[in-house]
């Protein structure tokens, strides 16, 4: 299983952006996905996830009614769409992908739950 994730790129202070990974193999419809960053000297953390069928999502504190995560089965992508972007949202973000057919997200908020991970793309929001 691969995960290729895109979409990062500068914006300024209250903009959006739209992130997409795109996921191999057959079974993606089965996976939990989720979404972690990282900034420069952090701890990888969580930001949102959604269930297989996408009909359950989860969003840390700091994200909630800014972000938004959904997902393609017949495209084996999940996005994260991110408005109202603040310079403290820049970070590396990791797509992620739980084999287990979860229905509820709402503890899919640790590192060490997700199975294959995507490599990164790079947001920066500037004031």
């Amino acid at each position: 299983v691969q995960l290729q994730a895109s979409g990062g790129g500068l914006v300024q202070a209250g903009g959006s952006l739209r992130l997409s990974c795109t996921v191999s193999g057959r079974t993606f419809s089965r996976y939990a996905m989720g979404w972690f960053r990282q900034a420069p000297g952090k701890d990888r953390v969580f930001v949102a996830a959604i269930n297989w069928s996408g009909g359950d999502t989860y969003y840390a504190d700091s994200v909630k009614g800014r972000f938004a995560i959904s997902r393609d089965n017949a495209k084996n992508t999940v996005y994260l769409q991110m408005n109202s972007l603040k310079p403290e949202d820049t970070a590396i973000y990791y797509c992620a992908a739980d084999r287990d057919t979860t229905w509820v997200v709402a503890g899919k908020t640790r590192v060490e739950l997700y199975d294959y991970w995507g490599q990164g793309t790079q947001v920066t929001v500037s004031s």
